[in-house]
């Protein structure tokens, strides 16, 4: 089911006046401005800036959702958005539901797109990792291995795709889906409750209830570095797009960017520290993002708003309120961003970034 965000009523607060909308093909729409004289209200034109049929759509349905993620290109004009319910979403049109897959025996925590849009990944607490066909809407690999709930899941960007997987059995799995067996595990002291590859494969990020994120080398199977300052739990990982960065979100209530490069001085990785975005009282694994270009990063917060941050003046540059529960994950693919609540609904807009740049 979806739903556009109602225009406020004629006779609303301050006497606003309503505008229709201009047809759908045009690239501009009109915004309501409050009328406080008798001359009536200033209009101003908004210019669009994505193919959404408008600037906000709201998706409904019946369970908390945990996770959301676009592919990285869209498939045949369409834009597709899958949920932690394994339903595909068209975030273009009257966003209707694509498909719907069924599987998993418990919640999903986390789910990312193939790098081909053929394949979707999941975390699940079944403690299992799905490996879905999008074409045919059926799980083609069930991924064992993991002794407790799965918390993250995450692909390699470059060489074979391998998947790596992060559970409360304080172990981390990399898996290649064409063979039995995870292909490597490392070993924890404790729960891991995020994942991430680096840009060449080489590392895989952890981050868990140590407060720290550590850096395990494929090849030497071991720690290789750690990231330190989260004063709390971490509940999130992202790597930049050009893969020099790493996001990372915990329970002290930041969002910080560390320096991933390889030959980086130990000390002072960590380079930037952003406040605003509470994680609440419900503790849930609350996931940021990255803007496509890099100069953005957005994260869901317990206090119902969607924060997005500028990287380069590390200020926040928007709150978008909307959701009436906490919002755990945002992803982002051109100028829309889509945020997945507790509330049992799932916002997707459009952001003109070029206004606060």
């Amino acid at each position: 089911m979806s739903d556009k965000r109602k225009e406020p009523p004629a006779d609303g607060p301050a006497g606003s006046l309503v505008v229709k909308r201009q047809k759908p093909d045009s690239n501009n729409s009109l915004a309501l401005t409050p009328s406080t004289g008798q001359a009536g209200a200033v209009i101003r034109t908004v210019q669009r800036v994505s193919d959404l049929q408008a600037p906000i759509m709201l998706l409904s349905g019946h369970q908390v959702y945990f996770t959301l993620d676009f592919p990285e290109v869209p498939r045949d004009g369409q834009l597709l958005l899958t949920l932690s319910n394994q339903v595909l979403w068209n975030a273009y049109g009257e966003c209707n539901n694509y498909m719907n897959m069924k599987g998993h025996a418990g919640a999903v925590l986390e789910i990312q797109w193939s790098r081909d849009g053929r394949n979707i990944f999941s975390a699940s607490t079944d403690k299992t990792v799905g490996v879905w066909d999008v074409e045919i809407g059926e799980r083609v690999k069930k991924l064992k291995g993991h002794a407790g709930f799965i918390n993250s899941v995450s692909a390699a960007r470059r060489g074979n795709e391998l998947i790596t997987s992060g559970g409360d059995d304080s172990a981390i799995h990399v898996w290649d889906p064409r063979v039995k067996g995870a292909v490597k595990t490392f070993k924890d002291k404790f729960p891991v409750l995020a994942v991430s590859f680096s840009q060449d494969g080489g590392l895989v990020f952890g981050g868990g209830i140590d407060n720290q994120i550590k850096a395990w080398d494929m090849r030497k199977e071991e720690v290789v570095y750690s990231l330190q300052g989260h004063l709390d739990t971490v509940t999130g990982l992202r790597l930049s797009p050009d893969g020099d960065y790493l996001l990372s979100n915990a329970m002290d209530n930041t969002v910080r960017i560390w320096d991933v490069k390889p030959f980086a001085p130990m000390g002072t990785r960590l380079l930037k520290i952003l406040e605003g975005a509470p994680h609440g009282f419900e503790k849930n694994l609350l996931r940021p993002c990255w803007s496509p270009d890099g100069d953005f990063v957005a994260a869901g917060s317990g206090d119902r708003s969607v924060v997005v941050w500028d990287v380069p003046k590390g200020k926040i540059a928007y709150k978008l309120p909307g959701h009436k529960g906490c919002v755990n994950e945002v992803d982002w693919t051109g100028n829309i961003v889509a945020s997945a609540s507790n509330d049992k609904t799932i916002f997707v807009g459009e952001l003109n970034l070029d206004e606060v740049k």
